[in-house]
């Protein structure tokens, strides 16, 4: 599942999110959702969120759908 709906995204989440530098080059970075910090229903690119360790970026998928 991508992750451009914020319906779809809850805290405990693991996903796999684009970090702002690594746009170009499309590295993805695996994490646990901490905040989700897009409050608009749905967005293009991802919706932006912070994980666990603090780091900041735009889902691009859902890997576990589970929350903890």
């Amino acid at each position: 599942m991508d992750g451009t709906i914020r319906a779809d995204i809850k805290p405990g989440m693991l996903v796999n999110i684009i970090l702002k530098k690594d746009q170009r080059t499309g590295v993805l970075t695996e994490g646990i959702v901490k905040d989700i910090l897009t409050s608009a229903p749905k967005h293009h690119r991802g919706i932006k969120v912070r994980l666990e360790d603090g780091q900041i970026g735009r889902v691009q998928e859902i890997i576990d759908e589970s929350t903890s």
